[in-house]
């Protein structure tokens, strides 16, 4: 059976009842709702009772349950409802979180368990309920496609908050499509047609940071020969993409939060404020709670970008999704007529995929551009697999390394490391050639970084 014949047979979803009010569909979805209650501490009889797949506990004001508790930290542990079960998870909290008398990182946790943090003793309950939630009924929302309940679910979020002006979150492992999801809330959104600008905040370095963010006058700096808006500048009546957000350097996460809280921004060399009109969607694989723990990023800046927390699901975590995602990939990718058969199909349903769609798209693109008779077959992705093991080796560098003769006295710091970054970045090219994913995964970025450095200094 081919991968055309296999979507057309794939049944609606049992575990969904749809019914229609006007033109709207309503989507009943398993949601649990999660009780916890301080038994003993100095918050005893505090309590949450919440409809979730996820509580927080912590003193900051972004969780669910905040005890008065010294020994707690600001974001100390969750609760997530899975598949499988409860999962409590610490958050690299400070003084630790214990069931039965044991620290843990991460246990499953029974209805009726005690969790201990700090001086605070806490009972989980918990009931699977199913309420109404309102969905589309499609499979798509902008470029995202997904027939699975974990992505009828973000849909359902993201076209909710999409005509707002909310500061979004979109937090989701690498590959998951974050910055499209960021681009289909834009343009469901009332500033569909102000500019939408991306800045990736790992991509680009930590000295040229500030000065996309928030451009710069004459004479800020050398170099500075006339002045240049920055991101915040350029979206007016739009919005600005950060993308990785959690790579923010500690120093300008303040300016951010300025920009944030007051709506107006500062150039670099100037102390006149301007007033924006932007809608501000940041996205990261990283989890922040474990940063504020850490000190590595402000909790007030987490705070204001937090307004609304839109998770994407791993592909892993996509039952049923992976039919529909091969097909239109292909489709998207310019090879609408390459079909994938059954038993390559199974072999990437076998896949972990911790890449997840970006993944799957390279590995799709490389397969279409290399098949004999129009179709992807099995064998054809394991040749694929074992060369590409091959090609992963270390890449040397010496003193002779292209570009590291333009390093010279008569630079400045700022032209020297732009200098070395455009060297290193062709070097890399060459060497890995078309494999973003192995040139990632040995420099230690991530693919669409790596993507975005390509065209910057190609």
């Amino acid at each position: 059976m081919s991968i055309r014949q296999r979507l057309s047979s794939i049944p609606p979803s049992t575990t969904e009842t749809t019914y229609t009010i006007g033109v709207e569909k309503y989507v009943h979805l398993p949601s649990h709702r999660i009780r916890l209650a301080v038994q003993r501490g100095p918050s005893a009889g505090l309590a949450c009772d919440v409809e979730a797949q996820r509580v927080t506990i912590g003193t900051g004001s972004s969780n669910d349950l905040r005890p008065r508790d010294r020994r707690v930290s600001r974001c100390h542990c969750e609760v997530v409802a899975t598949d499988a079960g409860y999962i409590l998870r610490d958050l690299g909290s400070k003084n630790g979180t214990f069931v039965k008398g044991m620290r843990i990182l991460e246990v499953m946790l029974d209805p009726g368990s005690v969790i201990t943090v700090g001086s605070t003793e806490v009972v989980f309950e918990s009931s699977l309920e199913w309420v109404a939630a309102v969905h589309s009924g499609k499979k798509e929302f902008g470029e995202l496609v997904g027939r699975s309940p974990a992505m009828r679910r973000t849909f359902g979020l993201l076209e909710k908050i999409a005509p707002s002006n909310l500061t979004v979150l979109i937090q989701g492992e690498t590959g998951t499509g974050k910055e499209l999801a960021a681009q289909a809330l834009h343009q469901h959104s009332e500033r569909a047609k102000g500019p939408f600008i991306v800045i990736d905040c790992a991509a680009v370095g930590p000295q040229f940071i500030e000065d996309k963010l928030f451009g710069h006058q004459r004479g800020a700096f050398t170099g500075a020969n006339e002045a240049r808006a920055g991101a915040f500048e350029e979206a007016a009546k739009g919005s600005v993409f950060l993308d990785e957000i959690g790579e923010l350097p500690l120093e300008l996460q303040p300016k951010l939060l300025r920009v944030l809280e007051r709506r107006e921004v500062t150039r670099i060399g100037s102390n006149k404020s301007t007033p924006v009109d932007v809608r501000v969607i940041a996205a990261t694989h990283r989890r922040l709670e474990d940063m504020v723990n850490d000190g590595r990023f402000r909790e007030d800046l987490y705070y204001r970008l937090a307004e609304v927390i839109a998770p994407l699901p791993s592909l892993a975590q996509r039952e049923g999704d992976l039919p529909l995602l091969v097909r239109t990939i292909l489709d998207r990718s310019g090879f609408p007529k390459i079909d994938v058969t059954e038993g390559a199909l199974a072999h990437l349903a076998k896949h972990p995929w911790p890449g997840n769609v970006r993944e799957l798209r390279n590995v799709l693109c490389r397969a279409a551009t290399l098949c004999q008779g129009g179709q992807i077959d099995e064998a054809l992705l394991l040749e694929l697999e074992a060369n590409r093991k091959q090609v992963m080796r270390p890449i040397t560098t010496n003193s002779q390394a292209p570009g590291l003769d333009l390093v010279g006295a008569t630079m400045g710091i700022k032209d020297a490391t732009e200098a070395y970054r455009a060297a290193y970045v062709q070097l890399v090219q060459e060497r890995f050639g078309d494999d973003v994913d192995a040139a990632a995964e040995h420099v230690g970025v991530h693919p669409k970084s790596l993507q975005r450095l390509y065209r910057q200094y190609r």
